[in-house]
């Protein structure tokens, strides 16, 4: 099945690099060493044990600075005392990335800053090893560098608007060597989340620039929708808001100032790269979703009491959110306050049904194809895949999660983890995870393949187009979220329930 088959050994190096994490090519045994360690002990660690570098770390196991060869040479010899302290001559502050980021990032950050050595951190920051670029660039050929210099432009609005041309040709490679698609719409949201944290940053130097000083306050940025559950297609609009740490009720109107200014140049600066302006007004220019920790815990707690309709589709559109930009404690503080509160909430699970009820599956009478809509200018039938595919899908999947109590966002993750909690027999995950690969396949190669041909990029396919085996497919994909759907409206839509 297309978007299941491995990638040949012939063409792992032109995309390995891209589906590549930091933490499969660190060095694990890196060397580090306390800031009060003399220059002599450490030069001799590095010597005994191979190393080109060691990372200063301070009691938390945080990196403090960093001492290369090139330090050694500069720094040390004929110019420090052999017990001097290692903190005076180390390089610092030291750039550092997470071992779950994407190593094309971590290749195209090194070169950019002239890097030979950078480590490797935890979510706490702590250090879990060292990544040497030399041993990254083994992971990319030469034909890719190219690509990856495109999707890592630099910080400027011209530099950043080629990354999304890039990004396509990226997804296009990947997805013709096999890759699955889940795994693609994974990169994709990667660039666009990297995209979020440079137009932020963009926006913060320009607004000091103007005078407005540095934020008053820490503040995460959120990204809700597909990008909150890592299922980019191509062009996603923006579903962003921002969580603000708490401050005092009188300083209300000096903040929000400064970030609703920031807000507006955000969404300006993604609209201006690629990602939409949300038709919605789901994004933090608009006061519902900008807000301090404290109202937003105020926010979704009412969210899950009153069960209108309103209040239901702004909840429905809020619980499936990652961290952006910013502080992701503030997320993570969020995100542990809002799922319990969801776990077992019967009317507030049926309110979320209720307005979900009517998205059904694009299959009709004897379990064909039914089309959305004929197209009047060359009368082929078409199908609405993320309306009657992927929609049904994702909101079954999320509305069984929430109602288990599980914090996963990502369709795939919350699929095993009701696997895991008894919710979903083995043929159920096994169909609605299949379902998700091939239906996600489908839109996705259709998406590339209207981009290339310059027409607008959409949800829509014809089935006409399609292989017998991809409609047949399809079918068994349709069917599954149709069985799936069935099964939410036994247990949300039952007068019992």
């Amino acid at each position: 099945m297309p978007g299941f088959r491995g990638a040949g050994l012939a063409t792992v190096s032109r995309t390995a690099v891209f589906r590549a994490l930091v933490r499969d090519h660190l060095r694990p045994t890196a060397i580090t060493v306390m800031p009060a360690e003399s220059c002599a002990a450490v030069v001799g660690r590095m010597r005994q044990a191979g190393a080109s570098s060691a990372i200063v770390t301070d009691r938390a196991g945080r990196p403090a600075g960093i001492v290369t060869e090139q330090d050694i040479c500069r720094r040390m010899a004929y110019r420090a005392e052999a017990d001097t302290p290692v903190d005076r001559v180390m390089s610092a502050p030291v750039e550092t990335i997470q071992a779950d980021d994407h190593l094309y990032r971590a290749i195209a950050r090194m070169r950019r800053r002239d890097l030979r050595h950078m480590p490797v951190v935890d979510g706490n920051g702590a250090v879990l090893g060292n990544l040497e670029l030399h041993r990254a660039l083994d992971a990319a050929s030469a034909a890719t560098m190219d690509l990856i210099d495109r999707l890592t432009q630099d910080d400027d609005l011209d530099g950043l608007c080629q990354v999304k041309a890039a990004q396509v040709e990226v997804a296009d490679a990947l997805l013709q060597e096999g890759t699955p698609a889940p795994e693609v719409q994974d990169l994709l949201t990667d660039v666009n989340l990297d995209l979020y944290r440079r137009v932020v940053r963009l926006s913060l130097r320009a607004m000091a620039a103007e005078g407005w000083g540095d934020p008053p306050l820490p503040f995460a940025v959120i990204v809700m929708g597909s990008g909150g559950r890592g299922e980019n297609f191509l062009f996603p609009d923006q579903d962003n808001g921002f969580v603000l740490a708490d401050y005092p009720d009188d300083e209300h109107g000096r903040i929000d100032r400064f970030y609703i200014e920031l807000a507006d140049r955000m969404t300006r600066g993604l609209d201006a790269v690629g990602i939409p302006l949300c038709k919605g007004n789901v994004m933090a220019t608009n006061p519902v979703w900008r807000k301090s920790l404290s109202q937003w815990r105020a926010q979704v707690e009412l969210w899950t009491r009153r069960r209108t309709n309103s209040t239901a589709l702004l909840a429905d559109i809020f619980f499936d959110f990652r961290a952006g930009a910013g502080d992701p404690s503030l997320v993570r503080a969020l995100r542990d306050f809002a799922t319990p509160l969801a776990e077992g909430n019967t009317g507030f699970l049926r309110a979320l049904y209720e307005i979900e009820a009517e998205h059904r599956v694009a299959l009709g009478f004897f379990g064909r194809l039914a089309p959305t809509r004929i197209d009047p200018d060359d009368g082929s039938a078409r199908i609405n895949l993320k309306l009657q595919g992927t929609l049904p899908l994702v909101e079954g999947v999320r509305l069984l999660a929430l109602r288990e109590g599980i914090a996963d966002v990502s369709t795939l993750a919350r699929i095993a983890a009701l696997g895991a909690a008894g919710v979903l027999n083995n043929d159920e995950q096994d169909y609605l995870r299949g379902a998700f690969h091939h239906i996600s396949f489908l839109l996705l190669r259709e998406q590339i393949a209207a981009f290339k041909a310059g027409r607008p990029v959409g949800n829509e396919l014809i089935p006409a187009a399609l292989t017998q085996r991809e409609r047949d497919m399809l079918v068994d994909a349709l069917k599954a979220v149709r069985d799936l759907r069935l099964k939410i409206r036994g247990e949300f839509g039952g007068d019992y329930f």
